[in-house]
């Protein structure tokens, strides 16, 4: 794992990364793409700590608090 993590640090490009793991996140992040709430995208420049403090900041108590997402309903074309 920290020859991963050293690899992401110092390669030069873009990777988009997967993982549950915080600390991983915070080591190798410095933007976050992050998709809240009813489907709206959210771009935040730094690690995923700093997102989160941003994000409760915007967000307030609700920040913490599960919510079931709403779908559009499905149409079939005419």
């Amino acid at each position: 794992m920290r020859a991963l993590e050293d690899a992401l640090v110092a390669y030069a490009g873009c990777a988009v990364v997967i993982t549950h793991d915080r600390w991983f996140l915070d080591r190798v992040a410095t933007h976050v793409l992050a998709f809240e709430g009813e489907s709206v995208v959210h771009w935040f420049e730094g690690n995923f700590s700093d997102y989160e403090a941003e994000r409760r900041r915007r967000l307030g108590a609700a920040a913490d608090q599960p919510h079931r997402i709403r779908y559009k309903p499905l149409v079939r074309g005419r």
